[in-house]
């Protein structure tokens, strides 16, 4: 099968089109032929380096986190697919690779893809809804007119964390520019503040939830526009003790996140608000559960271009730019 390789970690390092083997299956695990692979700056991260202490992929392997596809084969263990099925998946962490023709993804991170999309649409949605779900859902538990902030409402993340959070009655505001404001208002966003004139830290207060995407001055601003015992869960970072714990990081991991997230904790005591971070899981229940919210009209894709699979690091490098509003798609097959 035709995949793209990352040989070595950098900012240059551009990936390879290389024919390599179809995967062989485990007894749990689906073989799905690739129709579609969503692009996400996660992937640029990972390509740079940026997460080699969390994630120490050793080089040459296939990038991609997000597949939309047809379920070839089955392990034997296998009960809910077979071969035929239409499915999408975010898979494992240290079990990527969607920048492919072909992936074994564990059955228990599979769902079935919604009816009502493309395998296009549905390989915009695991990572960023993923993301969203255990988010708002898993950890906030974002309540019926609570009202919550999330930032950068025009990117990947932003545009299905704000549909969700509509879905589970929230108010919600949200940063973004002026070309992007009748779409995030289509999608529910109550108040968009425009961060090229305006400080949203001088014009939002009083929020019960803080979703960060961005960098450490963001994240410092949106803990001031919590009310005491509010909470701000991070996705970019730094992360903390409990991240730590909950991985089992080994004990000098442990110590690191620890130092690296001691001035924000120390913040957030000092302004009686929480901190924590969050590093998305694949799960194919809680993805099964985004189906039946786009199949019922609820939340839908947001996808900006689509890519071929040969300008597969063409999609990498305009995602990588910012200017995307939603999700970049590559079509594989």
């Amino acid at each position: 099968m035709k995949a793209f390789i990352l040989d070595r970690y950098g900012k240059n390092s551009a990936l390879q089109m290389k024919e390599v083997p179809i995967p062989n299956l485990l007894d749990d695990e689906v073989l799905v032929q690739v129709h579609a692979t969503g692009v996400n700056l996660l992937d640029a991260k990972v390509r740079n380096g940026k997460f080699k202490l969390l994630l120490p992929y050793k080089t040459p392997f296939i990038l991609g986190h997000d597949v939309a596809g047809r379920v070839i084969k089955v392990g034997r263990n296998v009960r809910q697919f077979k071969a035929g099925d239409d499915v999408y998946s975010r898979p494992d962490d240290h079990q990527i690779g969607t920048f492919a023709e072909y992936i074994a993804v564990k059955e228990a991170s599979l769902a079935f893809k919604p009816k009502n999309i493309s395998m296009e649409e549905a390989a915009s949605i695991p990572l960023v809804g993923l993301t969203a779900w255990q988010a708002l859902v898993e950890k906030a538990k974002l309540k019926n007119g609570q009202n919550v902030f999330i930032q950068a409402g025009s990117g990947g993340v932003g545009t299905f964390a704000i549909q969700l959070a509509k879905h589970l009655g929230a108010k919600v505001a949200t940063t973004a520019s002026a070309g992007s404001f009748a779409m995030l208002k289509e999608l529910g966003a109550d108040e968009i503040v425009d961060y090229k004139k305006e400080d949203f830290e001088r014009v939002l207060s009083g929020y019960d939830i803080v979703l960060n995407s961005q960098d450490g001055n963001t994240l410092t601003k949106s803990l001031k526009v919590l009310k005491p015992r509010g909470e701000l869960i991070s996705i970019s970072g730094p992360p903390d003790p409990t991240f730590a714990e909950e991985i089992k990081a080994p004990w000098l991991i442990k110590q690191v996140m620890r130092i690296l997230s001691f001035t924000t904790r120390r913040r957030a005591k000092k302004l009686k608000v929480g901190y924590s971070f969050l590093f998305m899981k694949a799960s194919g229940s809680q993805l099964q559960q985004i189906t039946n919210l786009i199949e019922s009209g609820a939340i839908r894709p947001v996808v900006d271009k689509v890519f071929s699979f040969e300008d597969t690091n063409k999609a990498l490098a305009y995602v990588e730019s910012g200017r995307a509003k939603g999700k970049v798609v590559i079509k594989v097959c």
